[in-house]
């Protein structure tokens, strides 16, 4: 499964990216902050083309870069982009759009609608195999050895939040070793969020009295140690939990279809270009997993939202 690449999706994402690049240069040009560098030779793509390129490889089904590059934009896009370089030229400026794609996941955060049903979960991202963790040198220091519900494996994690439609409103990229119930982690990944957010096994933590008091409640699967007298939920509660299944579709999206995961990168920054691309692509999906809570906003008409 995957998106069909239209000429409005090109337009629509180049567009929005471009207006986000300009906002920001003169944001920072007014503040005297030179965030984007500038090269005394220009490449022949810009960075608003770079990050389109990068987010568009993860809606477009293939699952290899080269492949997708030299065949659709040294191919078919030729005609929008003629002055496109090589491949190997085109690794090597992917790292300059890191900035500016970060900078878009977090527009695309923003737009996601504050619904107050929430869900939280982790995901795995090897980067190789645990026996060659000692032999690894792309992520040497930065990587870890972490367990997960499927076993050992060597390194990243990505923590997300989504809205019961789907929608991601934050996430964490940390290494393998930092367990889903962190602290700082949570304070960081559940900051200015209302309502409830269901978690699994993992987020029994000590912060619920502190997310009470900001206004989340955090519901968690109780363990077969506990009681009902523990946990106490009530029929919505329970429901919720029940449906925190949502969430592992989104996962399952990123990793099928948006190609979140794989073992081939050869420089962390193209790493990191490479996951952030595959998140904002899949906020620009017009379909996605979600449940329906009747009345979970009042403001919200199911009517007008992008969701099957």
């Amino acid at each position: 499964m995957s998106c069909k690449i239209t000429k409005e999706m090109w337009i629509g994402l180049y567009c929005e990216i471009d207006d986000l690049q300009k906002n920001y240069e003169s944001y920072c040009a007014s503040r005297r902050v030179g965030i984007f560098s500038r090269q005394k030779r220009e490449p022949g793509l810009s960075l608003s083309e770079l990050s389109t390129i990068c987010v568009m490889y993860h809606v477009s089904g293939y699952k290899c870069l080269k492949y997708y590059y030299e065949s659709e934009i040294l191919g078919f896009w030729h005609d929008w982009f003629p002055d496109a370089p090589s491949y190997e030229r085109f690794v090597i400026l992917m790292p300059r759009c890191l900035i500016l794609l970060m900078l878009w996941s977090l527009y695309t955060f923003s737009k996601s609608i504050r619904t107050g049903y929430y869900f939280i979960d982790s995901k795995t991202l090897a980067v190789c195999h645990p026996r060659r963790e000692h032999s690894h040198k792309v992520f040497k220091g930065v990587a870890s050895k972490g367990k997960s519900s499927m076993g050992w494996f060597f390194g990243f994690k990505i923590h997300l939040v989504t809205n019961h439609l789907g929608q991601i409103m934050n996430m964490k990229i940390t290494a393998g070793n930092v367990a889903d119930n962190n602290i700082k982690l949570l304070q960081g990944i559940l900051a200015n969020l209302q309502g409830k957010c269901c978690g699994d096994k993992g987020y029994q933590t000590t912060l619920f009295e502190a997310f009470y008091q900001q206004g989340l409640h955090l519901l968690v699967k109780p363990k077969k140690s506990m009681t009902k007298a523990d946990l106490p939920l009530n029929l919505n509660e329970g429901f919720l939990i029940r449906k925190r299944g949502v969430i592992e579709s989104v996962f399952d999206i990123l990793d099928n279809i948006c190609n979140i995961e794989h073992s081939r990168h050869r420089k962390p920054d193209n790493a990191l270009c490479s996951i952030i691309s595959a998140v904002i692509a899949y906020q620009f999906m017009p379909t996605k997993p979600h449940i329906f809570i009747k009345n979970a906003v009042n403001y919200l008409d199911y009517n007008h939202l992008n969701v099957a």
